[in-house]
């Protein structure tokens, strides 16, 4: 029996060659793309936190609504506000967003890599040769078609690329939210040494007011020669000394408004009328929750954004791998030609071509090879930055629960100091005026009670400064610009 084989006809090509691609479609996904696959890291903590929970501070798991707003348990409706304008306006906030969009148009042109890209063009020339070469006649040609192209991913280079773009982006959103947690914390430590500053002030002033009662004393006590001039003269310097301080006091109190003002989004002088009041210290709460370790490191940004960039540098490391492989690509083209444009749209004025084509390379003196040896070199930095991450991150908390259990401590201690200094300054003028004492008496009781009350006032503002690096520690605030969203808020 004779066999007949036929030349395929170039329609039946190209139909072949159209009916090939739903399956080369089907079969893609389960090429395994080359180089390592993701693993995450199991970052270990311990069970529980080394600093010993006194003064309020609980293992209880934090509820969702005080850490993601942490600054409420403060209650300072000012503070809240200028949180609430720091989430909306923050530059650094706008520009993390604006890093997130990068990403994201970053991860959909990987994407596209992976599927068939289309051109179309058309063109009408007129050419005329030379009559030396024994031409000189005229040539029209029309033409007007589609080409299409599509690199068949078959090692998974492109997969991997866009595997790494992917994680990418998800780490761009985890620094959005470590820059929120910054800048929250921020806003919230520089309001209170706004307040703290003010405090000591007010503090300064009042003793002021009370040294110079002290030299007037000494003055008419010197005129009814009571006393010499020593004394006058020492009132004044402890007197001038005091008055020396709040010049300093005043441009720490400008500072902080100003500083306020950038963080945020307003020109420097825009928030003094609204700061301009004198407010308290605001007070911490009487029980804070701070979780074990382990539940710390799941809510911390910096730790997910660092695992994420873990994630996106090993894909990359597949990326540089597949270069090892050959590339198939399928390439095609379909349009019409003639050399009349009166012909184009003509049947017989259709061109078309199809085919594959394959390309490995076979030598690059190494270049490839080193490549993947840099892109593993970097997943090692990686997993070292991760790792460094989570050990940073458990000694932030561990420094700030105790720095505010001491600073609790010391603020008990300081505020017996200040009651006794001010009972030594209330006997040390009773005697003074009845002459069983000399005047440095006098001064060295109001130098202690100042030094004593600056120091409490200071210490208050640390302790709810030290509040605040622990919930900052702890990964408090994150999901703020999601929760301005939900009520409402506007914040681009």
């Amino acid at each position: 029996m004779m066999r007949t084989f036929h030349k395929p006809s170039g329609g039946s090509a190209l139909g072949t060659v159209l009916l090939l691609i739903p399956a080369v479609l089907l079969l893609l996904p389960a090429c395994a793309a080359v180089g390592p696959d993701y693993v995450r890291p199991e970052a270990a903590s311990p069970a529980a936190w080394n600093t010993r929970l006194d003064e309020g501070l609980s293992p209880k798991t934090p509820d969702v609504p005080t850490l993601s707003q942490w600054w409420m348990t403060l209650e300072d409706p000012i503070l809240c506000g200028l949180i609430d304008q720091g989430i909306a306006r923050n530059l650094d906030i706008k520009t993390a967003r604006a890093r997130i969009r990068e990403a994201r148009a970053q991860l959909t042109a990987a994407g596209a890599s992976l599927w068939p890209g289309v051109d179309t063009a058309g063109s009408a020339t007129w050419s005329q040769g030379s009559e030396n070469r024994g031409g000189g006649g005229t040539t029209e040609l029309y033409s007007l078609g589609f080409d299409a192209s599509w690199e068949l991913d078959l090692f998974g280079g492109n997969r991997r690329t866009a595997e790494a773009a992917s994680a990418e982006l998800e780490a761009e959103e985890e620094n959005l939210r470590d820059v929120l947690v910054t800048l929250l914390a921020e806003i919230a430590l520089n309001y209170l040494d706004l307040r703290t500053v003010q405090a000591r002030l007010r503090v300064t002033e009042e003793n002021l007011t009370a040294q110079q009662e002290t030299a007037d004393l000494a003055q008419l006590r010197r005129q009814a020669g009571l006393t010499d001039e020593l004394a006058v003269e020492q009132s004044r310097y402890n007197l001038e000394s005091t008055r020396s301080q709040i010049p300093s006091l005043r441009t720490a109190i400008e500072s902080a408004k100003n500083r306020l003002a950038v963080l945020t989004g307003s020109a420097p002088g825009e928030l003094h009328r609204r700061l301009d009041a004198v407010e308290p210290v605001p007070a911490p709460p009487a029980e804070i929750a701070v979780g074990v370790p382990a539940e710390t490191l799941r809510q911390r940004p910096d730790i997910r954004r660092a695992e994420r960039s873990l994630a996106a540098q090993t894909a990359r490391i597949g990326a540089a791998t597949a270069d090892l492989y050959p590339r198939l690509r399928l390439f095609g083209s379909i349009g019409l030609e003639s050399l009349s444009a009166g012909n184009l749209f003509d049947a017989r004025s259709l061109a078309r071509s199809i085919g594959p084509s394959l390309s490995w390379p076979l030598f690059d003196a190494g270049a490839i090879r080193s490549n993947i040896e840099v892109q593993s070199a970097l997943q090692e930095q990686a997993l070292c930055q991760y790792e460094a991450t989570v050990l940073g991150a458990l000694e932030e908390v561990e420094n700030a629960l105790q720095a505010y259990q001491d600073e609790l401590e010391r603020k008990r201690t300081l505020a017996r100091a200040v009651e006794a200094a001010r009972k030594a300054v209330e006997l040390s003028r009773i005697k003074y005026e009845a002459g069983l004492t000399d005047f440095v008496s006098v001064l060295e009781a109001e130098r202690s009670h100042l030094g004593f009350e600056d120091q409490m006032a200071q210490s208050a503002g640390n302790v709810a400064a030290d509040l605040v690096r622990i919930y900052k520690a702890l990964g408090g605030g994150w999901d703020a610009l999601a929760s301005k969203e939900a009520r409402g808020g506007n914040p681009s």
